[in-house]
């Protein structure tokens, strides 16, 4: 595994849903909410999931109401449970393994997650003892979610992701601070609906941050950690996400940016982004640390 590559350039770590079997559109449940139009019992398919394992509606999620179903990514869990562990067999043709699998795709789908971020976090090239670490890390993850169904629901998901958590911190934390002194620590913060556009987040921890809502347009996130970040509804028009760190689609596809908002190559635009851009900021407007 020496030949380590980014989240989005690694085909394995991105759903296929055309070799999966509509597993997150049947094993997780939904609450009637903003982000789902109905409420849906764990294990059982949603309304709009076809006799093929297709969405009915899947361009139009945004519309009927299923914002949550376009911002939810598996990171290639679902086609490694339908594929690898189940040998493609479909929970339809073989009913009787409903339930193992549902319960399976919730152990991977973590797993799957920690995987990105190992990833991500070896493309950072940290110092050779943590990379090698983080290699090991990674091996042990592959090697854990490629187990059997029966070793996947024994396995304690929550102790695994804690070890690996620690790495991840740690590799985040020596990228903050290069190039400059790291940022504001800010992990965990309830910013719900802030105004940060004063705030200077560059190199800041924003690891699980709840940042709902929140206004970041034209910020500099350069360097930012924005692991487990909830973005759903920010404002990030004009801001500089290039260089934010362990940053993956679901989060770009939850925020609202427009045509100025700068991204890493590897990330794709968001279709529903506005195309306008923001009015220019105020002149004499400085940015200080806090």
């Amino acid at each position: 595994m020496e030949s380590h590559r980014t989240g989005a350039e690694n085909g394995r770590l991105r759903a296929d849903c055309g070799r999966c079997f509509g597993l997150c559109c049947v094993a997780p449940a939904f609450a009637a909410s903003a982000d789902f139009a109905v409420d849906k019992p764990a294990g059982q398919p949603c309304r709009n999931l076809r006799s093929d394992f297709a969405c009915d509606i899947h361009a139009d999620l945004r519309d009927r109401g299923f914002p949550g179903c376009t911002v939810f990514d598996c990171h290639g869990a679902g086609q490694r449970v339908a594929q690898e562990t189940f040998g493609g067999r479909d929970w339809r043709a073989a009913p009787e393994n409903a339930p193992l699998m549902f319960d399976v795709f919730a152990v991977m789908r973590p797993l799957h997650e920690l995987l990105w971020y190992l990833t991500e976090a070896l493309a950072l090239r940290p110092p050779a003892a943590l990379r090698e670490e983080l290699a090991e890390a990674l091996a042990e993850t592959d090697r854990l979610a490629g187990g059997s169904p029966q070793d996947l629901l024994a396995l304690d998901v929550e102790a695994h992701r804690s070890t690996v958590n620690r790495l991840l911190s740690r590799t985040g934390d020596l990228a903050r601070a290069r190039g400059g002194p790291p940022g504001s620590d800010r992990r965990g913060a309830v910013l719900v609906g802030r105004d940060l556009r004063r705030v200077d987040l560059r190199g800041a921890n924003l690891r699980g941050a709840v940042l709902i809502g929140a206004d970041l347009r034209g910020v500099d996130l350069t360097r930012a950690d924005l692991t487990g970040a909830d973005l759903r509804g920010a404002a990030v028009g004009g801001a500089d996400l290039t260089g934010a760190l362990f940053l993956h689609q679901a989060q770009v596809d939850a925020a609202r940016g427009d045509r100025r908002t700068r991204l890493p190559d590897r990330m794709t635009r968001p279709p529903h982004w506005s195309a306008m851009p923001l009015p220019p900021r105020p002149a004499g407007r400085r940015t200080s640390r806090r």
